[in-house]
């Protein structure tokens, strides 16, 4: 397990546990050594077996799988994993570069990339419900996201650690904005950081919702930003609009994602708790006629969507079903944050550069 945040700590670590016959984690990489021991501790793992270097624990070699939790693009690592034979669960985004998707789809690894939404039971049901239905007139998205620390508050983490190495901080800073120039070019911080954060970092659950629901791709036709919001609008190929609202509120009392998707005959609705409070119900919304009437009916699901991927992660690697997400839809994602990000630069009077300045493909 490489990268060892709240995130991992409070959700990873604890669904593993909870099935000691399909999984056991016998390696830790993270950049402080006293969250990497802490962990290695409660997990049993030797000393030899925790790595301040990521590089260090795909070398260390015994390993049969590895999961990429740290933050930034993750193409890098996940080809050194890949020419290892490792399989790869790969948290999003898969990388922030068309090239690094690009290299990495040649080496043909196991990987699975990780939009733990598509393995929900409401939009496993909200999928089928849809397949049947007339095709979409409309898809709106509307996500209010408060800081992740009030998400995280039940988990009793402890506070954040203070041995991380600066240098090696200022190391991974630079190696990210360099990569990043090569995705949108040399842009101001802002659009920059919007381009690796909020688009790639959040939006993208969004985009694997939809493609999964109704298809894609997603062709990016109109995207602004303003205080801590953005705004993108696109067109599906069978010509269904999609809407996409993303706001971040500081003193917004819960997380709240809602998908609609709207056709002639009514609307199949999601909407999802915070994803760190384990098992609490995403709820299904299906709205239809019932003769001169309207029809609600509301189903909920409480299956944890981090634990069901988690299982489909096994069974892939031990020759199961293909990932619902691998590099082809991070590739699509890719290509889409990109288009967005150019246009937000566009409204502002900034050319980007890099492989957003020919327009993906």
């Amino acid at each position: 397990m490489v990268g060892l945040g709240v995130v991992a700590q409070a959700v990873h670590l604890p669904l593993l546990a909870k099935h000691p016959d399909r999984f056991r984690t016998t390696a830790l990489c993270d950049l402080s050594p006293s969250t990497c021991s802490r962990l290695a501790d409660r997990l049993g793992i030797d000393e030899v077996r925790q790595f301040g270097s990521a590089s260090d624990l795909v070398d260390a070699g015994d390993l049969d799988a590895i999961a990429i939790l740290s933050s930034g693009s993750h193409g890098e690592l996940a080809a050194a994993a890949a020419r290892a034979g490792l399989a790869i669960f790969c948290e999003k985004p898969l990388a922030y570069t068309l090239t690094e998707a690009d290299a990495l789809a040649e080496l043909e690894p196991r990987l699975m990339l990780g939009y733990m939404k598509l393995y929900d039971p409401a939009v496993e049901r909200a999928r089928e419900l849809l397949a049947g239905r007339p095709a979409p007139r409309a898809i709106d998205v509307t996500v209010l996201h408060p800081p992740d620390e009030p998400q995280l508050a039940h988990a009793g983490l402890p506070p954040r650690p203070t041995d991380i190495d600066t240098a090696a901080l200022d190391e991974l800073g630079s190696a990210e904005a360099a990569v990043v120039e090569r995705a949108i070019g040399r842009v101001p911080r802002e659009i920059a950081s919007l381009y690796s954060g909020a688009i790639l970092g959040s939006i993208v659950h969004d985009l694997a919702v939809i493609r999964y629901l109704v298809g894609g791709p997603l062709t990016i036709e109109f995207a602004d930003a303003w205080e801590h919001s953005i705004a993108i609008e696109g067109v599906l190929p069978d010509g269904a609009r999609v809407s996409i609202r993303w706001h971040y509120l500081e003193r917004y009392p819960a997380y709240r994602e809602e998908v609609r998707v709207h056709d002639e005959a009514g609307t199949v609705a999601l909407a999802f708790p915070a994803p760190y409070l384990l098992h609490a119900p995403t709820v299904l919304t299906v709205v239809d006629a019932d003769g001169d009437g309207e029809r609600r009916s509301e189903s909920r699901w409480t299956a944890e969507a981090f634990e069901r991927q988690w299982l489909a992660f096994a069974d892939f690697v031990s020759g199961g079903e293909p990932p619902r997400s691998s590099i082809a839809e991070g590739r699509a994602d890719i290509v889409a944050c990109q288009a967005a990000t150019a246009l937000i630069a566009a409204r502002r009077g900034i050319n980007v550069g890099g492989e957003a300045a020919g327009g993906g493909g």
